[in-house]
């Protein structure tokens, strides 16, 4: 167990680096700030030349690999860390410098178990890309296919686990100490991004993450995913179909090839509705270098360490929010929070649902390009805090998600109008799943389910009687109140007990 000092000396050493880009200077100021905070902040930039300007993620990038993860996952909560700050860590790419080249060849054949000649019958030395985590290489198969081989970093194991244990303490410390900071639930923050980056250690998970949505997607015909070659995956290393498209970042790249942007942007739009409403299992790291428009139309994505997962009850809930946002009906949009314990139940629905409406009425209709996202986002997080609404973890990655998708189709066409290429979709999918067939279907469901129960039942009542024949079974004891007594009080007790236990005998004698 690490103790507190050395968590307070990392805390100071990364403040350092912080301070020196200016990115603590928003956490001094803030006036929700717990004064402890406040003035470990003021210690950590003590002596620093501050710039006028903070340069959030540079300061993280400066940090390491554990703090660029971190960066990327508060870059999705502008209500923990201010929309200037969440807007600059979104410029975080996960790029840094590569490992050699001799320490992943032999990271690779101590995985594999085999030389890398006997796997691949050519290897790229130089890597397409280096992250924080794992790097890219691409090779050809000794069968003669393409691929890209994802290998994790030496040694990244040990360097996210000794910063995810101070990052863990540091927001029990926090939040302990009450006030808005507990509102926003930082330690449950904190244990989402362990639960996120540790599934990103085990590459044989992107593997199955990938083959799971690639069998969800078949009914988008509009988009794709690459293969997995099993034979060459293990839990440091991935190997999987090469993707051979233009980046969707490249938009002048995509006009010149032909494609048509506004059906790339539509398509995109779709395929994560399917995803996040029709099965609750989405792709979470949407962005723009992780999606291909390949020659024939279709989008590809890749880098499937990040995923999320809804019930069938919350997408219900979050289904009706969207077709209640796109038709205005913020009644049911309250109702629905209310019904979900988003909203705690001494607030009152109507004053929520007129705040529902100054957020959701200036962008409706609107196309992408004239929606202010930050003031969108701004109210939202107004009424999060003047209703008093926890954080809730299970929409933390949804929330990144439909942020990053909305960027991107907004990139590729500016025009775009999301509500309406997401209102069909949404009211099929809510008509599917709350229509009079739906009720129909989950009866018969769960009357099948009943019935099957009921041989079991049987056998648990036939249980409870007893067997003709058999031994009765032991009265019940009644219920006796202990009594703790001195030691003096225990021997007499004991003296009284063994002679009422002699009489009893004398007379049965």
């Amino acid at each position: 167990m690490t103790s507190s000092l050395t968590h307070t000396l990392r805390l100071l050493r990364w403040g350092r680096i912080l301070a020196r880009h200016g990115a603590l200077r928003g956490i001094e100021r803030d006036p929700n700030t717990p004064a402890p905070v406040r003035r470990l902040v003021k210690l950590a930039r003590f002596g620093a030349r501050v710039p006028e300007t903070p340069r959030y993620a540079d300061a993280f990038q400066a940090i390491g690999p554990a703090a660029i993860k971190l960066g990327q996952a508060l870059s999705t909560r502008p209500d923990l860390v201010g929309e200037a700050a969440a807007a600059d860590l979104a410029r975080l790419q996960d790029a840094v410098p590569p490992a050699p080249f001799e320490q992943i060849k032999a990271a690779i054949e101590r995985s594999l178990e085999k030389p890398i000649e006997a796997l691949f019958a050519e290897f790229d030395p130089v890597p397409i890309g280096a992250a924080s985590i794992a790097q890219v290489h691409r090779a050809i198969t000794t069968d003669g296919r393409t691929v890209a081989v994802k290998t994790l970093r030496p040694g990244i194991e040990e360097d996210l686990a000794r910063a995810i244990e101070t990052y863990e303490w540091a927001a029990a410390q926090v939040e302990a100490m009450g006030g808005e900071l507990a509102r926003l639930r930082p330690r449950l923050v904190i244990a989402h991004f362990r639960q996120w980056t540790m599934r990103e250690l085990d590459l044989r998970r992107e593997a199955a993450s990938a083959s799971e949505l690639a069998e969800n997607m078949l009914a988008e015909p509009g988009f794709t995913l690459p293969g997995i070659d099993w034979s060459r995956t293990t839990r440091r290393v991935l190997t999987l179909e090469w993707v051979d498209g233009i980046k969707l970042s490249n938009r002048q790249a995509l006009i010149d090839a032909g494609h048509d942007t506004h059906e790339l942007a539509s398509s995109l739009v779709r395929a994560f509705l399917r995803q996040a409403i029709s099965d609750g299992f989405f792709h979470a790291d949407l962005h723009q270098g992780n999606l291909f428009a390949l020659p024939d139309g279709r989008i590809a994505a890749i880098d499937f360490g990040i995923m999320g997962r809804i019930n069938r009850q919350a997408r219900l809930w979050l289904a009706e929010i969207l077709h209640g946002l796109i038709t205005g009906n913020y009644a049911r949009v309250a109702e629905i929070h209310f019904e979900a314990g988003y909203v705690p139940a001494h607030h009152n629905i109507a004053e929520f649902t007129t705040a529902l409406r100054a957020v959701g009425e200036p962008i409706r209709g609107l196309p992408v390009k004239d929606v202010s996202i930050g003031q969108m986002l701004d109210g939202l997080f107004a009424i999060t805090r003047d209703f008093d609404m926890a954080t809730q973890p299970h929409l933390l990655l949804l929330q990144k998600t439909m942020v990053m998708v909305e960027g991107v189709a907004s990139m590729l066409d500016p025009d775009i109008n999301m509500w309406e290429v997401s209102g069909p979709f949404v009211k099929e999918w809510l008509r599917g799943e709350l229509g009079p067939e739906a009720w129909l279907a989950d009866r018969i469901h769960e009357d099948v389910k009943t019935l099957l129960r009921l041989p079991d039942l049987l056998r648990r009542i036939e249980a409870s009687y007893p067997v003709p024949g058999a031994a009765p079974p032991p009265p019940p004891l009644r219920e006796v109140q202990v009594v703790r007594i001195g030691g003096g009080w225990r021997y007499a007790l004991v003296a009284l007990l063994a002679a009422a236990v002699g009489a009893g005998a004398v007379h049965f004698l």
